[in-house]
Order: C-alpha cells, then sequence, then structure tokens
C-alpha cells in the first residue's frame, strides 16, 4: 500500500489551505498530522504568515520547533482558530478513535477549543463501524489501573495495559498516567459508551472523539475528498 504517504501527504497538504495569515493553530499528533505541521512551517519561513500554533503533545512541539513554528498555549489563547489532527479510525458520521500514540487527552483538549476541528487522514482510517479494527485507548491515573480493568470486563470489554516497546514496563503519557487499550468490537453507539466510560473513577480521558469533529480530510489513491458535519 504505497500510495498511503502519498494520501497522508495530499490531505496534510489540502488542510494547509484552511490556515490564514494571523490564524492560532491546534497541532494534532501522528505521522499524518507531522506533514501538517511541516507545511506550516514552509508557510512561515517561505509566506512570510504570522501563526501560532498550540502543541497537543511533545511530539508535535518538537516538530513545530524544527520547523519554525512559533508556539504558544492554551493560557494565553484559549480559544484557536483551527485545529488539525490525525485519526485512528472515523466513520462517515465524524465519531472516531485516537490516541494510538498516547496523546489523546491533550489533543482532545486541544482540539476542542478550536471554533473549527479538522481530521486529516487516509482513507484507510474510513470504517463504518468504529471499534471493530481498533480498540478505545482510555488514560488512566496509575492507582486505578486495575480497578478500572475489571470494571471494562463489566462493560463487555478486553482491556489490556499498554505496555512500551523501547523500555521495560508500560507507556506512561505525557501527563504521567497509564494507557488501557479497551477492546469492544464494533461499537453501536460511541457517544453513549463514551459517557460511560467517562463515568469510571480514575478514567483521565478516552480516545472516543464525539460530536467534536466539523470536518475530516481524507486522502485517497489519486486525490482528496471531504467529509463534513451535517447542519
Amino acid at each position: 500500500m504505497s500510495w498511503i504517504e502519498d494520501a497522508k501527504r495530499r490531505a496534510a497538504e489540502e488542510a494547509l489551505n484552511l490556515v490564514k495569515d494571523g490564524y492560532v493553530v491546534g497541532l494534532g499528533s501522528g505521522s499524518t498530522t507531522a506533514y501538517f505541521i511541516e507545511g506550516l512551517g514552509k508557510l512561515v519561513r517561505e509566506n512570510g504568515f504570522k501563526v501560532l500554533g498550540v502543541a497537543s503533545s511533545y511530539q508535535s512541539l518538537i516538530l513545530a520547533v524544527e520547523n519554525g513554528v512559533p508556539l504558544t498555549t492554551l493560557i494565553e489563547y484559549p480559544r484557536l482558530d483551527l485545529a488539525v489532527d490525525g485519526v485512528d479510525e472515523i466513520n462517515r458520521s465524524l465519531e472516531a478513535i485516537k490516541g494510538g500514540g498516547g496523546a489523546m487527552t491533550m489533543e482532545k483538549i486541544v482540539d476542542s477549543s478550536a471554533k473549527r476541528f479538522v481530521i486529516i487522514a487516509d482513507e484507510t482510517k474510513v470504517v463504518e463501524n468504529l471499534g471493530e479494527g481498533r480498540p478505545v485507548p482510555l488514560e488512566v491515573l496509575p492507582p486505578a489501573y486495575k480497578v478500572i480493568s475489571l470494571k471494562l470486563r463489566g462493560l463487555g470489554a478486553e482491556p489490556v495495559l499498554r505496555t512500551a516497546k523501547s523500555k521495560v514496563g508500560p507507556v506512561v503519557t505525557d501527563n504521567g498516567n497509564l494507557i488501557i487499550d479497551a477492546k469492544f468490537g464494533g461499537i453501536e453507539n460511541p457517544a453513549d459508551l463514551n459517557m460511560k466510560l467517562k463515568a469510571i473513577p480514575g478514567v483521565v480521558e478516552t480516545g472516543l472523539f464525539v460530536h467534536l469533529i466539523d470536518l475530516a480530510i481524507i486522502g485517497g489513491k489519486t486525490g482528496v475528498y471531504w467529509l463534513e458535519r451535517e447542519g
């Protein structure tokens, strides 16, 4: 599937057309968003755009610095003009699963603060039913992960504590928490499930993004197409 990287790049380039001079832009995480951040740096260096970025992770912060994108914070700008982020799965109702990179808590905070929240992805990420191919990541407080795992089993999930690949032990988020990947299979009602998960004590945030996304720019084998929120 050699076309996928080109599709990611096309989606990112399309999203750059939404950036206006003077914008404060939320910067998501992941491989597709990396292309967007690189392109934003070119707008600053070559087109003289006066933009500011708000990073959602150490990855996006480092990429922004490396590409010359000036940074600010939500404390200074609690209302962003635009946020652009990647996704693990998205359906045509613009409900999504994020958190494969472990940064979903700050991503959700940054993305939800924007006047317009845009997802960029290649079309392999578009699915009919969320959860059939990906688990739902949960950022959890470390002392609570066993208790939360038991409650997730009660909801019909198979919880797995995410372990690190290049270090001994579990993945630790930028916020110092742990991640449980909860395998539910197909999710009939993402909004209802999100509410149930958020109600579990010790759950900091979920990777279910519902009623947040305004537009998804999807890169295909030869071009891009848009999925927009109805109404």
